[in-house]
C-alpha cells in the first residue's frame, strides 16, 4: 500500500512536469491542437454542391478562429498557399464556363455558382492572411488597413452573390496544383 501511494505521487509529479506550458486554458489547448495542413485544392475546395453558405464552408475548412494574432506561422503558410491556389483555380473556372457555353447555359450556370464560391474561398483566406500579418506587425498599419478594407468589400459582394444563389446547383472544377510553398 505504501508503494502504491508513492507510485501515485510520482506519477502526478511527472505528469505535471511533462505537461506543455501554456495549455491550461481551453483556448490555448484548442490553438495547440489546431494545425492546418497542406492539402490538394480538390480536398479543400468548396464549389461542389449547392450555392449559399460559402463563408461558413470556408471557416469550417480553415478553422483558425477569430483572433488573427493566434494564427501560427505554420498555419499562415498553409493559408497563403491555399489562397494562391484558389486564385489560380479561377482560370480553370473561366475556361470551363467558356467551354460550357457561358454563364447562362445549363452547363455553365452551376460552374458560375461554383466560381463565386471559389472567390469567397480565395477572399476569406486572403482576409485571414492579411489580418494575421497585420496582427504580427507586418505590412504597415495604414497599408494593411486599406488592403483589408478592399478585401472585405470584395468578400461581402461575393458572399451576397453566393447567398442569392442559395440552393442552386454549384459545380467545381478539377484543378490539380501543388499547394506547398516552394523551398
Amino acid at each position: 500500500m505504501y508503494f502504491s501511494k508513492i507510485a501515485v505521487v510520482l506519477s502526478l509529479a511527472l505528469s505535471a512536469i511533462a505537461a506543455p506550458a501554456g495549455t491550461s486554458t481551453t483556448a490555448a489547448a484548442a490553438h495547440n491542437k489546431r494545425a492546418l495542413t497542406f492539402r490538394p485544392y480538390n480536398s479543400f475546395q468548396i464549389s461542389d454542391g449547392v450555392g449559399g453558405g460559402a463563408l461558413q464552408a470556408v471557416n469550417a475548412a480553415f478553422p483558425v478562429g477569430n483572433d488573427p494574432a493566434s494564427i501560427s506561422a505554420a498555419d499562415l503558410a498553409v493559408l497563403k498557399a491555399a489562397r494562391q491556389t484558389a486564385e489560380n483555380a479561377e482560370s480553370a473556372f473561366n475556361d470551363a464556363i467558356s467551354a460550357a457555353g457561358g454563364t447562362k447555359s445549363a452547363a455553365g450556370a452551376p460552374l458560375q455558382v461554383g466560381k463565386i464560391r471559389n472567390k469567397v474561398l480565395k477572399l476569406r483566406l486572403f482576409e485571414m492572411v492579411v489580418s494575421a500579418e497585420q496582427a504580427a506587425g507586418r505590412g504597415g498599419a495604414a497599408a494593411a488597413g486599406a488592403k483589408l478594407a478592399d478585401i472585405r468589400k470584395k468578400l461581402a459582394s461575393n458572399v451576397a452573390t453566393d447567398t442569392k444563389s442559395a440552393g442552386q446547383a454549384s459545380k467545381g472544377v478539377a484543378f490539380a496544383a501543388d499547394v506547398r510553398p516552394k523551398a
